[in-house]
């Protein structure tokens, strides 16, 4: 398989556009039929794939970034009589398992990132749907702030995955009509299994969508509400934005090179080791300073190295079951770069940067990698990088000085961020979710702040797993990794993600673990990909084989 590169922009984009029109932004869906991220399929009636995604995942990001003014996002299609017909079916029906899961992950992580642009970033995104809007194209719609259908006789909102493909709307369909919208349960019922869908008044009665108009007022009426939104909307509108420039990387066989990011692939070891090298300047003095760096600057140039990292690895290396990460740098100089965004927190950049670091952890959480944090001397383990250790499945720790070693030793230092800067899916802090049978003890981690922590103090007040001595630590870190990789993927996947994620559910760890789950489970019987099931079947006019046994 060709290997899937997440990095785009604008000037190559075949599938969306945007067009910048003072406070407001429109964002068409314009599919190129011929632009299929791999062969043997047509992105037919604005239909997508990975691809269509990776673009879309692009342009929110640099509409946060390079669009500071923008206060409302209108999305809409460029097509005339369709707004979106979801995912691509032949796409689905010729893709790997891992593939399907891993672009349901994504597309979800994508919905995530504009739906709380509003709440998060005050920049609201309007849903125009004029024209069918099926599956995921309904999917995108749910997403966002508030969703207008025009009223005619060809225009419709539906998830009809069930009734037509044996599925489940893969990126959170089912939990966003009644979580969000809170769309009555026998309504629900009656919807989901509709494959035509529902028109007009009937949709807003259902409360499917917010808004049904004549077709004659429908882009008066789509340009009035985005003004409503932008009115209230905290954005600046004179600020100027930073471009999100070309990322350094280097991609070999045995590494990926950035600036900030190292990853270094055993295929043997069936791993890859993940190093973030903290900042080498001091912190800029003051946000001008940070905003003449753009890009450039540590804190937002890390987090997307890492991101790219992240996704790079998962839809391109799956064999390799194990992400080590480590950390080498000044703590210190971590904490002052950090120290920056905390304190100007109401200015819009560091508040994006901020964010999208919550983002980026999150994705960390949900990437289904056994993953291990290694605290070494000389590392810096601290405040935003320290949520890796809670982020990982086990960490650990190097115990007093090395032979040979002249590195700083290994020291974990706490920050006002960790307890509330970078909520889980759950809601709560990392450190919450650990010590979810014990809060008093993240209580006492508070007097901790700003204080590097050597090993036993951190092992005793349970940041890390285990510590290990000069004599040890090669020996029990061989044994966890050769085990680990010695062990099903599929069980491994299971159980971590059944720990990973404890306390209390919200919408969006229904979306994740609940649904994900079940599509994971549904796209691997025979129902929906055997030869004879309703994704193979699709177009030929003939209904899937079905195994009627309810399991």
């Amino acid at each position: 398989m060709t290997s899937i590169d997440f990095q785009t922009n604008p000037g190559r984009y075949r599938h969306w556009r945007y067009e910048v029109d003072g406070d407001i932004a429109h964002l068409y869906m314009d599919v190129d039929e011929k632009g299929g991220l791999f062969d043997g399929y047509e992105l037919k009636l604005n239909s997508y794939d990975l691809g269509v995604d990776i673009e879309l995942a692009d342009a929110v990001q640099r509409l946060r970034f390079e669009h500071p003014g923008v206060k409302a996002v209108i999305m809409r299609s460029g097509k005339d009589n369709v707004f979106c017909a979801g995912a691509n079916i032949r796409m689905l029906g010729k893709a790997s398992h891992a593939h399907k899961v891993n672009f349901c992950k994504f597309t979800n992580e994508t919905r995530n990132t504009f739906e709380a642009a509003g709440a998060e970033s005050g920049q609201h995104y309007i849903c125009a749907v004029k024209g069918s809007c099926a599956g995921g194209g309904y999917e995108l719609a749910l997403a966002c702030d508030h969703i207008i259908l025009t009223d005619d006789s060809t225009s419709s909102v539906a998830l009809p995955e069930v009734p037509l493909l044996a599925v489940l709307p893969g990126t959170g369909g089912l939990t966003r009509v009644t979580d969000k919208r809170k769309v009555r349960r026998d309504l629900a019922d009656v919807f989901c299994a509709m494959e035509e869908g529902v028109k007009g008044k009937r949709a807003r009665d259902w409360r499917l969508v917010d808004e049904v108009v004549p077709n004659s007022k429908f882009d008066e009426a789509v340009v009035a509400r985005a003004k409503d939104f932008a009115a209230k909307s905290p954005r600046p509108s004179d600020a100027e934005g930073i471009k999100l420039t070309p990322l350094k990387r280097q991609i070999d066989e045995d590494a990926i090179t950035y600036s900030t990011v190292e990853v270094a692939l055993d295929r043997a070891g069936r791993r890859a080791t993940i190093t973030i090298n903290g900042p080498e300047d001091d912190a800029p003095a003051d946000m001008a300073a940070f905003h003449a760096q753009g890009a450039e600057a540590w804190m937002l140039r890390a987090a997307r190295e890492l991101d790219d990292a992240i996704l790079h690895l998962r839809l391109n290396e799956m064999e390799l079951g194990t992400l080590v990460f480590r950390t080498q740098g000044d703590p210190e100089k971590v904490l002052a770069h950090e120290a920056l965004m905390l304190a100007n927190k109401d200015h819009w950049l560091a508040n994006e940067v901020l964010l999208y670091w919550k983002r980026l952890l999150k994705r960390v959480d949900m990437t289904a990698r056994s993953l291990v944090a290694l605290v070494e001397h000389g590392s810096c383990y601290a405040g935003v990088l320290a949520e890796l250790l809670w982020a990982v499945d086990r960490s650990y720790m190097m115990q007093d000085e090395f032979e040979g070693d002249n590195r700083p030793v290994a020291t974990v230092t706490l920050a006002a961020s960790n307890f509330g800067q970078y909520p889980m899916g759950n809601d709560l802090t990392r450190l919450q979710t650990r010590f979810l049978g014990e809060p008093d003890a993240v209580a006492a981690l508070e007097a901790h702040v700003g204080k590097p922590m050597e090993a036993k103090a951190a092992s005793e007040a349970g940041l890390v797993t285990f510590i290990y001595d000069d004599i040890d630590w090669e020996d029990e870190l061989r044994i966890f990794l050769e085990e680990r990789a010695s062990f099903s993927p599929d069980a491994m996947t299971g159980m971590e993600a059944n720990l990973r994620f404890p306390g209390p559910e919200t919408m969006e760890t229904r979306i994740f673990g609940r649904l994900t789950a079940w599509q994971n489970w549904i796209f691997q019987r025979p129902n929906a990909v055997g030869t004879d099931g309703a994704l193979q079947r699709y177009g030929t006019g003939k209904r899937g084989d079905y195994n009627m046994q309810r399991v």
